[in-house]
């Protein structure tokens, strides 16, 4: 977002304080409520982006799980302060002031888990609240049930003139539909005095930030509400439906926007992108696809249903066909994966290769034109351009102890079957004969054969299928066991070999 000097040097007077510490409960989780995930990152990692461009310090309110916290808004460059034990959101105010610094007199509060809410809006906040010259501003929403919200009342004037928690409120007040969003501007010379006058006088014996509003206003302070142009913005996270649908927003708001920059999304509501993800004009992006963490995706591709991309990077004119999971993967021009195609951590496919249905990449460079179709595994190789690896060939890059490398040169012709032990070297324009197992280097231009001789032996099958087939009879051969139906066969025929007259007239006698 854009900002004027002016806006700039007021900058230098602001903080934003991100509370943060609480479990929340409610969520039935282990888990730090702020921690838990929605449009691809953490709830306390949205908040924190959100004040970033206002230009002011970060200050995080930590509490549970403080480290796991702290890990994840330091990337920010946000500065955190321990709240143990954790006594209200008042509480925590008072905890932030020591780290707070004598410069800043705004403060922007806000809990760690609203999500949605906006830059825009959070400037708009502090403008109104400049303008206004107020002691406190409250950003507030239009709720269709305001159930378990706290409720605005004004004055004439507009000003506010309490927040009534629904536990209190009147009849009357319950009737309110603009709620307080827990979100504020303070003057802080204004707020300290008044904060340092509120009791734990409710049911957790918790020191509120409410209560600090309510002696503003016994003080005849001016506080003033902002109203949020959209409800979504004040969305807090503490219930499961509740981070299911703020992930819903963040998916909804990604979807639309690259649709605004000429990307074309079928059934935008069945994709996941996550708010990093980068997608060029002109391509598609078919139903049930998921683009995750850091995706870069050029100009004219398409992503066909069921792919799922977590940090891969495409360049242009690149497909992924059905159902292919690409990890942290480069897919230069014209690249073609899938179906079915598994391509890990640390692959890149140069220019018009082509990797097909149910082949497994890792850690592997696959040069211009290269082309693995079929049932393959290349882990930890290097394959040359205009290659062919046949369907079934494996590289057999793990000895027990170490990954080994494979090196395939240019042109090379791996049958189908094939078996490459590393590490071991194949020259350019050399041929592996179908079913090798290669255990040695395999020189430019030569045909490498790795396989046993194959022997035939004649008749060999059809003895077997007769055997089989006179094992079958003797077995239903009036309920005799098969052992004794052979014995007297075998004793038959030996017979016959002895006295072949006495079988000869037993046949004359039958005419």
């Amino acid at each position: 977002m854009e900002r004027d000097n002016n806006q700039l040097m007021a900058a230098k007077d602001l903080i934003c304080i991100v509370l943060a510490a609480g479990k929340g409960t409610r969520l039935k989780s282990e888990v730090a409520k702020v921690l838990h995930r929605a449009g691809g990152r953490t709830l306390i990692e949205h908040v924190v982006t959100a004040c970033q461009p206002l230009g002011g310090n970060i200050l995080v309110v930590v509490g549970h799980q403080a480290e796991n916290v702290r890990a994840a808004v330091t990337p920010f460059k946000a500065t955190t302060v321990l709240q143990r034990p954790q006594n209200g959101t008042g509480h925590a105010m008072l905890i932030a002031r020591n780290a707070i610094g004598p410069k800043a007199r705004l403060a922007v509060v806000l809990p760690g888990d609203a999500p949605l809410i906006r830059t825009e809006m959070l400037s708009a906040l502090i403008d109104a609240h400049r303008r206004g010259g107020a002691a406190a501003t409250v950003l507030t929403a239009q709720l269709d049930d305001p159930t378990g919200y706290g409720r605005i009342i004004r004055n004439r004037d507009g000003s506010v003139a309490a927040i009534a928690e629904e536990k209190s409120a009147t009849e009357a007040e319950r009737k309110i539909h603009e709620v307080n969003s827990s979100i504020y501007c303070f003057t802080l010379e204004k707020l300290w005095p008044c904060l340092a006058e509120v009791r734990p006088e409710n049911a957790h014996h918790e020191l509120y930030l409410t209560d600090a509003i309510a002696q503003l206003n016994k003080r005849k302070e001016r506080v003033l509400a902002v109203m949020a142009g959209s409800a979504r913005e004040i969305l807090g996270c503490n219930t499961r439906g509740e981070l299911a649908e703020a992930d819903r927003v963040f998916r909804a708001r990604k979807a639309a926007a690259l649709m605004d920059d000429g990307v074309t999304i079928y059934l935008p509501e069945t994709v996941l992108i996550d708010g990093e993800v980068e997608v060029g004009s002109d391509s598609v992006i078919e139903p049930g696809v998921q683009l995750l963490g850091k995706t870069r995706i050029g100009p004219h591709c398409r992503i066909q249903s069921g792919s799922v991309l977590t940090d891969a990077a495409l360049e242009h004119h690149v497909l992924v066909r059905q159902h292919s999971v690409i990890t942290a993967t480069l897919l230069s021009a014209g690249a073609i994966v899938g179906p079915f195609a598994h391509l890990r951590e640390g692959t890149e496919l140069r220019a018009g290769a082509r990797v097909g249905n149910f082949v497994e990449v890792k850690k592997s460079v696959l040069g211009e034109g290269v082309k693995a179709m079929h049932l393959t595994y290349i882990g930890d190789a290097t394959v040359g351009r205009e290659s062919n690896i046949g369907a079934g060939t494996i590289t057999c890059n793990y000895d027990g102890v170490k990954k080994n490398p494979t090196i395939i040169g240019e042109r090379v012709f791996v049958g189908s079957d094939s078996a490459l032990v590393a590490p071991v070297r194949v020259g350019d324009g050399a041929y592996i004969a179908a079913g090798s197992t290669v255990t040695e280097d395999v020189p430019a231009d030569a045909l490498a054969i790795a396989r046993g001789r194959q022997v035939n032996k004649a008749g060999w099958a059809a003895e077997r299928r007769r055997k089989m087939s006179e094992e079958n009879t003797v077995a239903s051969d009036g309920g005799k066991t098969a052992d004794e139906t052979r014995g007297r066969r075998s004793a038959a025929r030996a017979l016959r070999k002895r006295n072949p007259q006495r079988q000869q007239g037993k046949k004359s006698s039958r005419k």
